[in-house]
């Protein structure tokens, strides 16, 4: 059982009351980096429009996020109180945003190369890209204050985010959660949980993408992308207690028939890191929602040969063993409709001029790899205003499409 190393002091209750039979919902935010576009037009879409056109405000128990994810679940936190108005405003950050106000590369970073692969001496954190202008930009947009007061209100019941430890790969939850809440203790071994205010370092760590982006130091250790162990972060938000999850993945789940590559085509060292990341970073979101709909088909297959007690009766016997209670939970995964990478690819050809005047040949050169239909790396790298505008629209269309569906998951009892 993981211990938690830092709780908050004793603090009285200002939870403000709850719908009793509400079940506690869960937001779960995954990573992608440049793809986070697409997260913030589905968050427009299910916190701002769907609720405004309702006359409802949405009630969020936790919000769990990781890689790209941890900013845009910060921010999201962050403006809890007033979400139609708060999530608004992040879709217009990401539609404004140019490269320069995110990463800088140029000819300095470019003969840091080495230092990237073989490491610094002297203890510097390096990375293809130089993070400093997302830090700026993470400070100044997240509400900060305002984040510790929905917490510690009960407005939010906690939001955690996930980095990785450098050192020894371990998964580290970070978990700034309200005065009653109880921490998650249950998560497997070796991850690590710590709880504590959550702030940029954070943030910037759980997005570090390993190479492309320098770990960033939080006390003594480095910490990069939370995606690479716990890309989609549902297991933080059940063991907080939610029973609804509204889960926001970066894949699409409509496979393709049209191969990347042609016949006898060998791909680069861009094409290869692209596929990388989308293994690292997409597919647990399938992973795991077909882990809970096995279990949710296992508790009903149970109630219907055994009776209704049967939940009851197997939970009885695993907490007598020390093990965690299992329950069913509904889930709601909102997915882009369009293979993102295919969409990188032709934006960077429709865009090829204007793409390369703003963002320079040496970095055109890394993200225009030429090879196939799609652009995966360009995807995660591609923080261009346009491009996020497109993503942001596909967001909130796709969103859109399931308009009843999300309407009744978010606001039903």
């Amino acid at each position: 059982m993981t211990e938690p190393l830092a709780t908050f002091p004793a603090r009285p209750s200002r939870t403000p009351p709850r719908a009793a039979s509400r079940a506690p919902l869960g937001v779960v935010l995954s990573g992608g980096g440049a793809r986070g576009a697409y997260e913030a037009g589905v968050l427009s879409y299910v916190f701002g429009e769907l609720p405004a056109s309702l006359g409802l405000t949405p009630e969020v128990d936790f919000i769990c996020g990781t890689s790209v994810g941890a900013v845009n679940g910060a921010f999201l936190a962050s403006v809890i109180d007033d979400p139609v108005a708060g999530v608004g405003h992040l879709g217009e950050l990401w539609t404004e945003i140019r490269l320069g106000d995110v990463i800088n590369f140029g000819m300095k970073h470019a003969s840091q190369v080495y230092r990237v692969l073989t490491g610094s001496e002297k203890g510097e954190s390096v990375g293809f890209f130089d993070a400093r202008p997302l830090a700026a930009l993470v400070h100044r947009e997240v509400r900060w204050r305002r984040l510790v007061r929905n917490v510690r209100s009960g407005r939010l019941r906690a939001l955690t985010l996930t980095t990785t430890h450098v050192a020894t790969g371990r998964p580290t939850l970070w978990v700034e959660a309200g005065p009653t809440v109880p921490l998650p203790t249950s998560l497997p071994r070796n991850v690590e949980v710590r709880a504590g205010r959550v702030g940029v370092e954070h943030v910037l760590a759980s997005a570090a993408i390993p190479v492309l982006f320098p770990p960033i130091r939080i006390g003594l250790d480095l910490h990069c992308d939370g995606g690479l162990r716990l890309n989609t972060p549902i297991a933080p938000a059940v063991h907080l207690g939610a029973e609804r999850l509204l889960v926001i993945g970066m894949s699409s789940h409509i496979g393709s028939d049209t191969p990347s590559l042609a016949p006898g085509q060998s791909p680069g060292a861009a094409f290869l890191l692209g596929k990388v990341l989308n293994a690292f970073l997409l597919d647990h979101v399938t992973t795991d929602l077909e882990e809970l709909a096995r279990l949710n088909s296992l508790i009903d297959a149970g109630e219907r040969a055994f009776g209704a007690d049967f939940m009851t009766r197997v939970n009885a016997e695993l907490i007598a063993n020390g093990e965690t209670p299992r329950r069913r939970l509904r889930a709601l995964a909102i997915r882009p409709s369009v293979d993102l990478g295919r969409l990188a690819g032709e934006h960077m050809h429709e865009e090829r001029n204007r793409v390369k005047r703003e963002l320079g040949k040496t970095l055109l050169g890394l993200l225009d790899i030429g090879e196939g239909a799609d652009a995966d790396l360009a995807s995660y790298l591609l923080f261009d205003g346009a491009y996020a505008a497109r993503l942001v629209e596909l967001g909130r269309k796709d969103a859109a499409a399931r308009r009843d569906e999300i309407a009744d998951f978010m606001f039903s009892t």
